[in-house]
């Protein structure tokens, strides 16, 4: 059977103006203005590419605000975590600053990188946690002797850290300064939990306390085991549900409008403030409703605001529930492409493209939008990727060509503590001197290439994919968008083999002049013949070709797959 342009071309854009907007439904007008739109993404946030910073361990660009002697008898300033073979990992403060990143703000615009998402700001308790276990090296679930330096310890919501603005640096000049190199700000919020609340051996300031924007006490645990809290009679408990969530932290109660209307006034204000998206943590633990809620209130005022969320979940099935119309239109991070990309990118000699196929989801997928997913293969939360340098050199390959929106965590160009869990070094202190070093690495080096081209390449950040081959050590696939405004396609050739691998591209082939946009390599292909090209060893070609769609059968093949998306 054969589609004639006009009626894929309309198909197409019913199928996904959904994409405009997260919560509209296309109207007939929608589909006659946008009927030439062959794209997976319409949402801005898409042409992004973004590098993610723990910012207490990236760099310390003013050590004014370090706060060394801060704590007392529970002192914050570094405390390491002592392991075998004079290997340690960090529990306090070692310096990382809001300057820090902005004094490197060049250095991840070079790379290729357009967003930067770093931990809360919020403010965070004064002294180390005196309740719970205490937390040893390579430990985990434990939060005795920890710091709230990496921000997820919120006492006030609305308050930045003392540790990560400067005297002449807030949040607000932050985000601007930051957007004058080109990059966005992603900020990390939180909903569902605030400090760790009980077992402490004395009660501390800070911990099981919520201030609000005008410094006023509005909550306390005081040091009571949740099902102590009696949120019915004493004011300061109702914040809280009694019973108990995570670890020791408290449990935030999003059923009572007070809290909710706390949490997402204080998301409002961040935006205020100069964020461009959110990061959502521990999404799942807060229900749908929720999120609606909050989606709703801040795109009201922000109709294109994006959000991500963090449901560690290797299930599609679980995690895509976060990105329906119905729970708020949130994205989330692509815990099964992550896990596949361990599965294949830690020992690529020995894995298979293949094993990623299904996780992208391209046909029968549970997701909203597969193409707003934020895609990665590690983060603070996991053990970092235990690849040698030609593994992270290919999983970049992957990462910046294939559907969704990629993120890498700080450190990772330079190979960063591989391997390391989080209280083995994976959140060690960074520091400027291995920035200074990292162009010279030969990560850092395939990762820049790959990321500018992506960059600079509109199917590669919202075209529809349609693989050609996934097999062994080569993969092959399209990247498509063509819109009223860009006509393009783009052909990906992925070699993660030891050996330079040949090409013969033939299906859904178009006639017409190719460029090849790491070596500006050209190919005119005619009608009927087959692309070829041979990739290096742990190597990436992406050719790219300007015009509209030609070759009916891939048009035919864009059609089925969105048909069944």
């Amino acid at each position: 059977m054969s589609f004639n342009r006009t009626t894929i071309a309309l198909t197409l854009a019913g199928l996904f103006c959904s994409a405009c907007s997260s919560t509209s439904v296309p109207s007939s007008n929608d589909i006659q203005e946008n009927s030439h739109a062959i794209v997976g993404t319409t949402t801005p946030f898409a042409s992004e590419a973004v590098y993610f910073v723990v910012t207490d361990r990236f760099v310390d660009g003013d050590p004014s605000n370090n706060h060394e002697e801060q704590g007392g008898d529970h002192p914050t300033w570094q405390l390491p975590l002592e392991g075998p073979d004079g290997k340690k990992a960090y529990v306090g403060y070692m310096g990382g600053d809001l300057q820090g990143i902005l004094n490197n703000a060049e250095y991840i615009k070079e790379m290729g990188f357009t967003a930067v998402w770093m931990t809360p700001v919020h403010d965070n308790p004064d002294y180390a946690f005196n309740g719970d276990e205490p937390i040893t090296y390579g430990g985990a679930f434990k939060d005795g002797g920890k710091t709230g330096y990496h921000g997820y310890w919120a006492t006030n919501f609305y308050k930045a850290d003392e540790h990560l603005v400067s005297a002449n640096l807030s949040v607000s000049d932050y985000t601007a300064k930051m957007r004058q190199h080109g990059l966005k700000s992603v900020f990390d919020i939180v909903a569902n939990h605030g400090t760790p609340s009980f077992t402490m051996e004395k009660d501390l300031p800070g911990y099981g306390e919520i201030y609000d924007s005008d410094g006023n006490l509005v909550a306390d645990h005081q040091n009571l085991a949740p099902e102590e809290l009696d949120p019915e009679n004493n004011p300061l408990h109702s914040f809280f549900h009694n019973y108990p969530d995570l670890v020791k932290l408290s449990n935030l109660d999003d059923e009572n409008p007070a809290v909710r209307d706390y949490l997402i006034n204080s998301y409002l204000y961040w935006i205020s403030q100069g964020a461009d998206a959110f990061r959502i943590d521990t999404i799942r633990h807060v229900p749908h409703a929720f999120w609606r809620e909050a989606s709703d209130r801040i795109r009201e005022q922000n109709p294109d605001f994006f959000m991500f969320g963090e449901a560690f979940d290797y299930e599609a099935n679980n995690i895509a529930q976060h990105t329906l119309p119905k729970n708020g239109g949130v994205s989330v991070l692509d815990f099964p492409m992550q896990k596949a990309m361990v599965s294949v990118f830690e020992k690529p000699l020995e894995s298979d493209f293949a094993d990623l196929e299904t996780v992208l989801h391209l046909t029968h997928g549970p997701y909203n939008n597969p193409y707003e997913l934020t895609t990665f293969y590690d983060n603070h939360d996991m053990a970092r990727i235990n690849a040698t340098d030609e593994g992270f050199i290919n999983a970049h390959n992957w990462l910046f060509t294939v559907r969704g929106i990629p993120v890498v965590y700080m450190g990772s160009e330079i190979g960063f503590m591989r391997g390391t869990a989080e209280h083995a070094g994976n959140r060690n202190y960074v520091g400027q001197e291995r920035l200074d070093q990292a162009k010279t690495h030969p990560i850092q080096q395939a990762l820049t290439k790959i990321a500018n081209v992506r960059k600079n390449t509109v199917a590669l950040q919202r075209g529809v994919q349609v693989n050609v081959e996934l097999n062994g050590h080569q993969a092959a696939f399209y990247r498509v968008v063509d819109t009223a405004d860009t006509q393009q396609t783009a052909l990906v050739l992925l070699n993660k083999g030891s050996a330079a691998q040949s090409f013969e591209v033939s299906d859904f082939m178009q006639s017409g002049d190719w460029t090849e946009q790491l070596s500006g390599d050209t190919q005119t292909v005619e009608f009927g013949d087959a692309l070829t090209a041979t990739v290096e060893p742990n190597g990436v070609q992406v050719w790219v070709r300007e015009g509209q769609v030609s070759n009916s059968a891939l048009l035919s093949q864009i059609k089925h797959q969105l048909a069944r998306q």
